[in-house]
């Protein structure tokens, strides 16, 4: 029997539940998994059945918990190894994966996340070519001080820091901005890891009718 239930939306679109899934997931909670056909705006169903009319939203042992980086903090708990061990390293991923979830948005609303399109050279307004120049300048800062030889940001384990950036890396393989080979090779180290892999493979698998229209329209 599930300890708790995972909510969230359509795997194409909602950047916010590939981050809450991946702590889950990454921490090992024993929980079921329910998603909701997002519309583009406000989703009665996810207004009607969270606190906050958001995904995702994690119940667990009877504990609430939304905002994907509460979960994140929340997983980690469970499974400290979500974030770095090294005191300093830990401070570092903290203070990365809360500018991810506080900026960011013109990046977000220029270059939505579309896991099953190519649209190279789309998106690049003034403020997604600042933040992008933002978040290389993250990652490579990241990489040189604490990445040791590993693929993700703090080395070979895949953290929650690298679950906040996991929707990033899609929006880069699916918009192709000019980025360094360093952080070509961070995203293809992320599409690559096994549970980013899974979200993309159920994704595939959502019905057609799913897709946000007003994403399509935008696209075309």
């Amino acid at each position: 029997m599930p300890e708790g239930r995972l909510l969230v939306g359509s795997r194409r679109h909602s950047s916010w539940s590939l981050r809450g899934w991946l702590a889950v997931r990454l921490a090992g909670l024993d929980v079921s998994e329910e998603v909701i056909r997002l519309s583009g705006g406000a989703t009665p169903e996810v207004k009607a059945r969270t606190p906050a009319g958001l995904v995702p939203f994690l119940e667990h042992r009877g504990i609430a918990v939304w905002e994907s980086l509460a979960i994140c903090e929340y997983c980690a708990e469970l499974f400290p190894a979500l974030w770095p061990a090294d005191h300093a390293a830990r401070a570092h991923a903290r203070s990365i994966a809360a500018e991810m979830h506080a900026g960011f948005a013109a990046l977000r609303q220029s270059m939505p996340m579309h896991l099953d399109r190519h649209h190279p050279g789309r998106g690049r307004t003034p403020g997604a070519l600042a933040d992008i120049a933002r978040i290389e300048t993250l990652w490579q800062e990241t990489q040189r001080r604490f990445g040791g030889a590993g693929p993700y940001l703090f080395g070979a384990l895949f953290t929650a820091a690298d679950a906040m950036y996991a929707p990033v890396a899609t929006r880069f393989l699916t918009y192709e901005p000019e980025i360094s080979p360093a952080s070509r090779a961070y995203c293809e180290a992320v599409r690559a890891h096994p549970l980013v892999a899974r979200w993309y493979e159920e994704a595939a698998r959502e019905p057609e009718e799913w897709r946000i229209a007003k994403h399509e329209a935008d696209l075309a």
